[in-house]
């Protein structure tokens, strides 16, 4: 079961939204030439922490809740509670369980995603949807990379299109700090 895909940093004298995109999924970015080298069989376990575990079969939700803590690969999550929307095929189709699949993933409460090597994105909520591979922050939500910075009321990135939307409702506005990259001398 995959729960979320790896982060990874971009470099801040790139435009600050497509740093957002970098800052949360890198597997998607990365060159195929790694991408061959690892095999879905080697790739790392993800590790959830948390207080409480409830799994509702009737409904298809798996719910950590309690200072939950997700580790994988070169990120780490956090949130208050963590909710995984699941389905699985009808055990008579002769589907395996591995047929399942993660509709969405939706954590609240203090939402934090810290990558290793330094991009952080904060938000009361968060939702992934798998299916269409998108991301949803709200909720105050503001990705930092390095002193650069980027904040709405909702931040919207779309995967496999390599975009993103960053929107402000009502008479606010979109607000990114960009520093100009420093040159060696």
């Amino acid at each position: 079961m995959r729960i979320f895909t790896g982060i990874s940093t971009f470099k801040p004298a790139y435009i600050m939204v497509i740093i957002l995109f970098w800052v949360l999924y890198p597997n998607s970015v990365w060159p195929d030439t790694i991408k061959k080298n690892i095999k879905k069989d080697e790739q790392r376990p993800i590790i959830i922490k948390s207080k409480t575990l409830e799994i509702n079969n009737q409904v298809k939700i798996v719910t950590f809740t309690g200072d939950v803590n997700v580790q994988k690969d070169d990120f780490v999550a956090d949130c208050q509670q963590l909710d995984v929307y699941y389905n699985e095929h009808s055990s008579q189709s002769g589907a395996s369980a591995s047929d399942s699949g993660i509709e969405k993933i939706v954590a609240t409460g203090l939402v934090k995603i810290t990558q290793a090597r330094g991009g952080v994105a904060t938000a009361g909520e968060a939702i992934y949807y798998q299916r269409d591979e998108k991301m949803v922050l709200t909720e105050n939500p503001v990705v930092r990379q390095g002193d650069n910075l980027i904040e709405g009321d909702r931040i919207i990135i779309f995967i496999k299109e390599n975009r993103s939307i960053v929107e402000s409702f009502r008479d606010k506005k979109v607000k990114a700090v960009i520093f100009p990259a420093r040159k060696n001398r």
